[in-house]
Formats: C-alpha cells, structure tokens, sequence
C-alpha cells in the first residue's frame, strides 16, 4: 500500500523566475455564448460561461461577439476618466503614504475596471458591499475627492469622524456600504439586504465583491445557500486577482476550478469574466441585473484580473512572485484597452487622452492639497465630542458620565 502524498500548491514562477502564465486557458474574445438571462442555471451553456472567460474586446480594440453590450461613446468615456482619475487618486495617495501623511494605504491598479463599470450599471438605489479595491466605483459617481482626502488623512474634516481606517470607506448616498476589512463578510451582508429588500416588495438589488482568498472561508459558502434558497435579488462578485496578500489563487482552489463554477453546487448561474475589460464587465452585469429583475435571483461573477501593485502598503510582492509579473499578464491594462476602443470608434485620440490626463492630475493635486490644508495624520483630528455621536440613539448613564469627565 502506497502512502498518501499531501499536495501543497504552487505558483508557476516566485521571485526571480520568468513569470508564466502558460497554463491560463484564455479563449479568444467572442467564444462564450451568451445564454438569455431567463435560462434555467442548471443549462449546460452555463459550463461554458463558468470555465471559459467572457470576453468583448479584442486584441485590436474591437467589441465582437454576443456579448458585446450596446453603450453610447459618452457613457464610454465616463468609465475611462473614472478609471483613469482612480489611478491618479490612488498613486497620489500612496506617495502621500509614504510622506508620512497617512497611516495606510491600498491601490487597485489593474482592476479599475471592475468598480467603474458596475457602478455605471446600477442604479442609485442598489447597494454595494466593497472591497477596498473598488475605489473606482465611487469616482464613477462624483463621489467629492476632498471627502476622500480627509477621511485617508484622518483629519478634522473626515466624514467618518475617524472611526474608520484610511482606505475603509462608506458613502450610503452614492450606493456604497461601510467598508470591512474583513472581506467575507460583505456576501452575507449583501444577501441579507437584498433578501430584505424582496421582503419588503422593494425593487432593489445589492451587489457583494470578495477577492478569491476569501472564497475558501464559510462566509462564501453560507451566502451562497442563502442567496440560492431564498432567490436573493443580489450579483455576488470574486475578484480573482491572482494573489492573496502573499499566497497565490491556488491557496483558494483555483487549480482544481474556477471560481465561477461554484455558483453550480448551489443552483446558480456562474460567468467568469475578464475583469480588465470595461465592455466585458458591463455586459456581465446588465446580464445579471436582468436576471435579479425577473425575480430569477442572484449571480455569481468571477473577475479574472491581476493585482498590479501590492497588496497594501504593508506588503512587499517582490518577495513572493516575480517582479516583471504584472507587465506579462495577458489580459493587458483595463485603461489602455478601453482607450484603444474608444480610438477604433473615432471618439478617443492620444491628444484628449494627455489633455484628460492632466486636467485630471491638477484634480487630484488640489483636493491633496485642500486636505493637507486642514491637516494629515496626526495633525489634525476630529473632536473627541466625536466618539460619542452616532452610538447611542439614547445615551445610557455611563456614557454621559465618561463625555462629563471629558468635559466635552
């Protein structure tokens, strides 16, 4: 008898190998059908569009295939300056990091994308539980970058009075729900409220994101049967970026199947998408809506992207994949795939793109400076006065006690 062999993932390259994506199975734009959002989730095309990847964009900037969504130039020009204005923002604000103007930092470069066009998707009443790599969602709506500026500076003008870290936002306006550091937990919250919202005979719907690590915790698993049994009006989103914060997609089972083919088990439609490109995204999304609008439930969305930069300010990627990593992925840069598109139509050119982008930069240069005006970290702060609004609807003896020896 042959003893066992415990099998421990592996990446295909770490720090100084020639990265390899040789083994994705990348199918040309155009291949995944595209099943009517009313199709039974137990169909045999949802194979299809769980193992292949959903792709619009071609190598040449070309929409094809049936998935290619019908979107006006204007609308494609808003998802490139929301894209493009996140970028700017982010690499700002991790300079800003290391000026000592902030205590911590996270970017999504690579998977703007993602947060921009589902932003544009769904309406004003639906809500997002993020992750904090959807950033791009709330510039895709104007949220004000000042707000944005003081919050990750902790400053005296922080809308969340501080109770937040810098990058764990919340903007209930703009159809965002506070932020969680703990990831897994947005596909619960988000079925509970989409559940609540069929209970109660409204008409909107939530929409979850969680990276692929957080797929292998019993969150993922206990949203999903809930969101199944009870037809949950809700799209739940894994953004498969390839890395954890130091252990690759493997850690999480990416070897043995996508993460789109667990929507299966639970008697859901699976989409794996490509994640870098806007058109993509977006037909993936008006497919879903539609479907929870039909009261058919909910979708499960596999992005397939790559975390271009470091997981946070307190992480070095260097020392657990290759280096040239990012510039060899084979799905390209969401930005400049849109910009090419845009191009091919006649709408987009190289010199509007240098003139947005610098109009664009002295945005971005301005609200950082409007926020160091009134202070970064340690310099300014909210009023202690603070800690003790919004806690309480009815403050009990206790809590007036501590505020009266606070004299504030």
């Amino acid at each position: 008898m042959c003893p066992f062999d415990l099998h421990i993932p592996e990446p295909s390259a770490r720090p100084g190998d020639q990265p390899d994506f040789s083994h994705l199975v990348i199918p040309p734009a155009g291949a995944v059908p595209r099943p009517e959002p009313e199709a039974l989730a137990s169909s045999e095309i949802f194979r299809e569009t769980a193992h292949g990847v959903i792709r619009v964009l071609d190598d040449q900037g070309h929409a094809v295939g049936p998935w290619a969504p019908r979107i006006v130039p204007e609308q494609l020009r808003q998802g490139l300056r929301a894209m493009m204005l996140t970028r700017l923002f982010e690499d700002r604000m991790f300079r800003s990091h290391r000026q000592g103007k902030t205590s911590f930092f996270m970017k999504s470069t690579g998977e703007e994308a993602i947060g921009a066009a589902q932003s544009m998707v769904l309406g004003p009443r639906d809500m997002c539980f993020p992750t904090y790599r959807v950033l791009s969602w709330l510039l895709a709506r104007n949220y004000p970058l000042t707000d944005l500026v003081n919050q990750i500076f902790s400053n005296e003008k922080d809308p969340l009075k501080g109770r937040q870290l810098p990058i764990l936002y919340s903007a209930r306006d703009y159809g965002f729900y506070s932020l969680s550091g703990n990831l897994g937990s947005r596909f619960g919250h988000a079925v509970g409220w989409a559940m609540a919202s069929a209970y109660k005979r409204d008409d909107s719907l939530a929409l979850a994101y969680i990276g692929e690590g957080s797929t292998a915790e019993g969150d993922f698993h206990e949203a999903l049967t809930f969101a199944s049994v009870y037809h949950a009006p809700v799209i739940l989103c894994v953004t498969n970026n390839q890395w954890a914060i130091s252990s690759y997609a493997g850690i999480a089972g990416a070897d043995e199947a996508t993460f789109a083919a667990k929507a299966a088990g639970y008697g859901l439609p699976g989409l794996r998408v490509d994640g870098n490109d806007f058109l993509a995204v977006w037909a993936a999304t008006e497919w879903a809506v539609a479907r929870a609008r039909a009261n058919l439930g909910a979708t499960l969305i596999e992005f397939f992207t790559y975390r271009v930069a470091a997981h946070s300010t307190s992480d070095d990627p260097t020392r657990y994949r290759p280096a040239e990593e990012a510039l060899n992925w084979p799905l390209g840069d969401p930005i400049q795939r849109l910009k090419t598109h845009l191009s091919g139509l006649g709408e987009w050119d190289d010199a509007r793109h240098t003139q947005c982008e610098a109009e664009l930069t002295e945005t971005v240069r301005s609200a950082a400076k409007a926020g160091e005006a009134i202070g970064t970290l340690g310099k300014s702060k909210p009023p202690v006065s603070e800690m003790f609004e919004g806690v309480f609807e009815t403050p009990d003896w206790r809590a007036r006690e501590q505020r009266g020896e606070l004299g504030v």
